[in-house]
């Protein structure tokens, strides 16, 4: 199977720069994949699809501000980028210029109100980093760091919490879940009060989840690892709907890979931490999942093989090529698709 396959034209101006007014309202294409149909319709009109005892996975991760600026004794200007917390504080990072950046060398940010130094050079030109401060991390990094968009967009963010879902809780992701970024608090109250069950994962998520696949043939790829976890409570409620013979619906590419990832051949799930590197590309058989929210993917992305395995890379082809017809909205601050 070739990556060439997942290739579809995107005019640039259809690639969402600003998040819209009013999340609910985005544009929702609906893909019924048994009668192969192809709905438009507006976010907030996905409750008409949600049956009472369906179970609604979504990822309750939060984005860092995790994009730094800072100097050099000498001056010199460097960024960094927050990936993951080894352990403590010392974290891996992205560093630019890279070059620079040797181990030993000391960075300051903020007029020295967070500092670093270089330990060592990880695989893939990363940098392993100790951090030096006085107080609270994650209060340093509200108070100067950025939010780490995609780098497909290029206004800035005048509103932090829309690159957040209104039900983030737990620290730790460079970037968000985007397929959650469409819900309201008024939007979950109506699906609660239909009966639908509303379970939580929690997946941090990687920069790597933008990196192009560079390998010519799709099964080459190997997938960046993610750290995840699911509580006893929510494990509960997905096995309840899975033998009471309802739908697993994931919020999201995160979700799905989470539930993929622990999910036994009956669909079923327990309590698990740990870390995953699941590729789902077509051919994968799903165990727990039975629909998917989701944004519209990069061309040639691993998240647009994803929605290929699930609902036939000819028929998501198909929906794209109208998507782009429609002038939908792409990517992070994009509009959204119901797989059913």
């Amino acid at each position: 199977m070739k990556v060439e396959d997942f290739n579809y034209e995107l005019p640039e101006k259809l690639i969402a720069q600003t998040p819209i007014e009013k999340r609910d309202e985005s544009r929702l294409m609906v893909l019924n994949r048994e009668k192969q149909t192809i709905e438009h319709k507006t976010f907030k009109d996905i409750i008409n699809y949600l049956e009472p005892g369906d179970c609604l996975v979504r990822n309750n991760t939060k984005v860092i501000p995790a994009r730094l600026y800072g100097k050099k004794a000498t001056g010199a200007k460097i960024e960094f980028l927050l990936l993951n917390r080894i352990e403590g504080d010392i974290w891996e990072c992205i560093v630019r210029p890279g070059h620079k950046l040797k181990p030993g060398t000391e960075v300051e940010f903020g007029d020295g109100i967070l500092k670093a130094t270089i330990l060592d050079v990880m695989e893939g030109g990363t940098r392993k980093v100790v951090f030096q401060y006085e107080g609270i991390f994650n209060e340093i990094l509200d108070k100067i760091g950025l939010m780490p968009l995609p780098p497909y967009i290029h206004e800035t963010l005048k509103e932090k919490d829309r690159y957040q879902t209104v039900y983030a809780k737990y620290e730790g992701s460079a970037a968000a879940p985007t397929a959650g970024l469409h819900f309201t608090e008024e939007l979950f109250n109506e699906i609660k009060e239909k009966g639908v069950e509303i379970a939580n994962v929690t997946l941090h998520v990687g920069i790597g989840t933008f990196r192009p696949v560079k390998v010519e043939n799709v099964e080459e790829h190997h997938m960046h690892s993610e750290h995840f976890y699911i509580k006893q409570e929510d494990a509960d409620k997905i096995n309840k709907a899975k033998q009471n013979g309802k739908r697993i619906i994931a919020v999201g590419t995160t979700s799905c890979r989470v539930l993929e990832t622990i999910a036994d051949e009956k669909g079923m799930v327990k309590p698990t931490e740990g870390d995953t590197q699941i590729f789902i590309y077509p051919g994968y058989s799903f165990k727990c999942l039975d629909g998917l929210i989701t944004n519209f993917h990069l061309p040639q992305s691993t998240l647009l093989m994803l929605v290929s395995a699930l609902a036939g890379k000819d028929y998501i082809m198909k929906a794209y090529t109208e998507a782009v017809k429609e002038r939908y909205r792409f990517f992070s601050f994009g509009d959204a698709m119901l797989i059913l």
